[in-house]
């Protein structure tokens, strides 16, 4: 590899302007690549097969509805409440913002504050309806028994005369009969008596006879006076007795019609009265629900905050930057001058302007330290030059290709900050090689053949062991991590390929004018300049002394003891993701967080979702039941400040509600909720029938920070084997990288110890504006410990292998440990300097998500460079002498020689 590199130096150093046109053309066709895909990226980090992830996708397919992102928009009154003015204004304008691209609708918070304020009046006049309807139906009651009693007495009275007057008819007609027949006896004795006269007297009978016949006559004619006046009265007994029946039968008809009224009366009130249970079973879970919901408001209680909300088509992380652009820009532009309008992250989050304030100040800085340590502006420039080519090429094609990956919105950004740090060193090393060479005689471009071949080939496996430890994080299984750790790889990847090509053909267009004018003058004076050794790797037979090999053990015991308290923070890690609250306390996303915490509590800020999976569609009374029974059992999980029932499924299957929690998103008591509320689940199903699903931002960063969790210990034994192995094959030693590994655990714990005790506990908050302290950035340790293992072997090769050279030319082990480190640690002290400017920079960065890797980044860079590699080390071997570099016999011949200083190299190349 030392020998390929050696003439692929030669080659750019002789066809510099070709290589030099051929890197910016390849710019031109990423850039271009960029531009026409039109790439965009997602602020969600979400994990395949988590619990939150499970129900969003199976949302997706059966209520899709409920899978459409929404953000938060935060109305505030700047000068007491809002007036009729101002809320017709924001009605309008969300009906507006309702008809932008990619929103779905746009709720106002005061029609939905008024709609539940409806209701609860509705459920009060329900409750007032319901028991004057009972007091109704009591009386009513009261009123149809009284009816009856009357109707019955009626009814009995009027059969009593009845009786009578058929008795007296019969009565009369029995009478008048008798009567008839009198007449008739009478009429035919009067007619007898008559007949006996006319023939007594034709017989000419006494007078006496005649007489008595005569009273015979007269009593005869008496008697049928008598029977027709009895005939009389018994007509006139049958007509009175007639007319009562009839008059009593028309009675006996009011009174069925009474009784017929009486009993639709009564079944009116039956039907009233089996209504009623009915109405008071809705009514009851429909106060159910708004107990569960009462802590739910949109617009506060003083009427000077409102929580408006944006849905969109689709999920928020779908959602294009100018879509949200174009809605907080109409928002902005047409709320009342009186109110004030925020708006959350989901609205507001981009990584637009990759970089900012603080990375570019990290660049100047490097910048600096590059000119003191290269003494000219020429020289200093070119590194830099180096790393913004590499890192334009690499956030290009990383760019182009999101238009086709799903990437997160910190996969640029990683590749941009560690291609930028290693895009430095790595041509600086180069650089400072070709420098030092120039300055013993050599000519220039073997110089830079024999630089890029010694110095560019520890490059290259320097720049090898920090790929594989970012592609390595694709064996945690998590995926955007994996394809973070890709294009950072990539990043770093053409870093190291600008280094072994680009550097040497700008070295070759500059020529000399990468010394300072003092060296160049110096280099001129010198008679024996090309005389003198040029092998810069070559030391003195007795290397001046070092403070850690002096001192070995103060050094092993201060070195560890910083470290190990460092570390401690570290047992109180809590991982997550920030909130609005971690923004900048001018940025509208934190001003946002604040008016609604204010105004409704710190859960409103982080709503959690979760749905409730019927085993059976329900509709009307059943559904109402089920959202109540559902809701209540939600509501009594500890620390839930409300529930609401926001939505069923076609299919009537699944009931999505919205949690409210007491505290906010990033709140430890928020992560224990959401597990309280999955443990529900199984209550659920036993009681109703129901499964329940918990998703949502918070849900989701919980599990994503399981699932870290559970691969973090894979990802770091790998991460130490491949140490092992790399150190080994380089080292060709088995101490040595037992040393390196233990000083990288050492440097990731106090690394992480720092940003715990940073951005968790908030220390130095007021440095790096930490105002509210939150979780740990969830992927930051997998990452970090990726990271910083590779950067840790790029400072293990550059200052171990020159301690192994010196060794295997003959020195004893405390003098190659010595020199080693002394003829290394001018570079590396340069190299992590800059890294951690760099780095550093980004710990400022307006982007909340990066300021945790910067700082990171910074402080391993910090611990590992100077701590360990420069302290730790050197006097670990100083007291570990010759067993240092002690290797089993049939091990060393196993292993190849990769010679990564270019030892042989420069036997083969050197010139006197």
């Amino acid at each position: 590899m030392a020998e390929l590199l050696y003439r692929l130096g030669k080659f750019s150093a002789r066809r510099s302007i070709l290589v030099i046109i051929a890197w910016f053309l390849l710019l031109g066709v990423t850039g271009t690549a960029m531009a026409v895909s039109g790439g965009k990226l997602s602020s969600a980090m979400s994990i395949d097969g988590t619990p939150a992830q499970q129900v969003i996708d199976d949302l997706k397919k059966s209520f899709p509805a409920a899978s459409h992102g929404n953000a938060t928009v935060v109305f505030h009154a700047k000068q007491g409440e809002f007036t009729a003015t101002e809320i017709a204004a924001i009605g309008a304008e969300l009906r507006q913002v309702a008809k932008l691209d990619a929103v779905n609708s746009a709720m106002n918070p005061f029609t939905t504050q008024a709609n539940k304020d409806h209701q609860i009046a509705q459920l009060k006049a329900g409750q007032r309806k319901i028991a004057n309807g009972k007091e109704q139906l009591a009386a009513g009651r009261k009123q149809l028994a009284a009816g009856q009693k009357k109707l019955d007495a009626a009814k009995a009275l009027v059969a009593a005369n009845l009786a009578k007057a058929r008795a007296g008819l019969a009565q009369a007609t029995a009478g008048k009969a008798q009567a008839v027949a009198g007449l008739a006896q009478a009429t035919a004795g009067q007619q007898q008596a008559e007949a006996a006269y006319a023939q007594a007297q034709a017989g000419g009978a006494p007078a006496e006879q005649l007489a008595a016949i005569q009273a015979m006559i007269d009593q005869a004619k008496a008697g049928v006076v008598a029977a027709t006046a009895g005939i009389a009265q018994a007509n006139a007994g049958i007509a009175q007795a007639t007319a009562g029946i009839k008059q009593l039968k028309a009675a006996q008809a009011t009174i069925a019609d009474n009784q017929a009224q009486l009993t639709a009366g009564k079944l009116k009130l039956n039907e009233a009265a089996d209504k009623l249970p009915a109405a008071e079973r809705k009514l009851a879970q429909g106060q159910r629900i708004l107990a569960a919901s009462a802590n739910f408001r949109t617009v506060s209680k003083d009427n000077t905050t409102a929580l408006g909300a944006v849905i969109f088509d689709v999920p928020a992380s779908d959602v294009e930057v100018p879509q949200k652009n174009a809605i907080v820009a109409y928002l902005s532009k047409h709320t009342p001058a009186g109110v004030e309008v925020e708006f959350s992250k989901e609205l507001t989050m981009s990584m637009e302007g990759i970089l900012g304030v603080g990375e570019i100040v990290g660049l100047v800085v490097a910048g600096i330290v590059l000119f003191l340590i290269l003494g000219t502006f020429i020289a200093s420039g070119l590194p830099v030059l180096a790393a913004i080519l590499g890192v334009a090429i690499s956030a290009t094609t990383t760019m182009a290709l999101a238009s086709v990956i799903d990437m997160t919105s910190t996969t640029p950004t990683l590749g941009v900050m560690l291609g930028l740090a290693v895009g430095i060193d790595y041509s600086l090393f180069i650089l400072n090689r070709h420098r030092r060479q120039l300055k013993l005689g050599m000519e220039l471009r073997e110089s830079i053949a024999l630089a890029n071949g010694t110095s560019g080939n520890a490059v290259f496996f320097a720049g090898l062991t920090v790929i594989i430890a970012l592609v390595a994080l694709n064996l945690t299984g998590i995926g955007f991590l994996g394809l973070m750790g890709d294009f950072a790889a990539l990043s770093i990847a053409v870093g190291v390929a600008m280094a072994v090509t680009f550097t040497p053909a700008m070295i070759s267009r500059l020529g000399m004018r990468v010394l300072s004018r003092k060296e160049r003058a110096a280099l001129a004076s010198s008679d024996a300049a090309h005389d003198a050794p040029v092998s810069p790797a070559a030391v003195p037979s007795k290397a001046k002394s070092y403070w850690p090999s002096k001192h070995p053990w103060v050094s092993i015991v201060a070195a560890g003891a910083i470290l190990v308290i460092g570390s401690i923070p570290l047992t109180s890690m809590r991982l997550g993701l920030p909130d609005g609250s971690a923004e900048p306390v001018d940025s509208t996303q934190y001003k946002a967080f604040v008016l609604a915490t204010d105004a409704f509590g710190a859960g409103s800020n982080g709503m959690i979702v979760a749905v409730a999976s019927l085993k059976a569609p329900v509709t009307g009374y059943a559904q109402l039941k089920a959202e109540a029974d559902i809701a209540t059992e939600l509501a009594a999980v500890a620390d839930v400040s409300a529930v609401l029932p926001a939505g069923m499924s076609k299919d009537n299957s699944k009931i999505l509600f919205e949690v409210l929690p007491k505290t906010g998103p990033a709140s430890a008591a928020t992560e224990k909720l959401v597990l309280n509320l999955r443990s529900l689940s199984s209550k659920l199903e036993s009681r109703y029938g129901a499964t329940l699903g918990v998703t949502g931002l918070v849900a989701s960063n919980i599990d994503v920070s399981k699932k870290l969790s559970d691969a973090l210990p894979l990802y770091l034994g790998t991460v130490l084997l491949l140490s092992m192995i790399v150190l080994v094959l380089v080292f060709r030693s088995i101490l040595v990288p037992i040393i390196a590994s233990l000083g990288f655990l050492l440097s990731v714990g106090a690394t992480m110890g720092a940003v715990v005790a940073v951005y968790q506990w908030g220390w130095l908050g007021t440095i790096f504006d930490i105002h509210d302290p939150s979780p740990v950035l969830s992927f930051l340790p997998t990452m970090l410990i990726g990271i910083l293992f590779g950067l840790a072997m790029d400072y293990q090769l550059f200052l171990v292998s020159g301690m192994r050279e010196a060794y295997v030319h003959g020195m004893d082990a405390r003098a190659a440990v010595i020199a080693g480190a002394r003829s290394g640690r001018t570079v590396v002290m340069a190299a992590a300097s800059i890294m951690i400017f760099v780095f550093g920079g980004f710990a400022f960065s307006h982007l909340t998500q990066v300021r945790p890797i910067g700082l990171g980044l910074a402080v391993g860079v910090l611990a590992d460079a100077f701590l360990v590699r420069m302290v730790l080390v050197p006097a670990l071997m100083t007291l570990l002498g010759k067993s240092a570099w002690w290797i089993p016999k049939w091990l060393d011949r196993l292993l190849p020689d990769v010679d990564v200083e270019g030892a042989k190299l420069e036997r083969t190349h050197s010139v006197h």
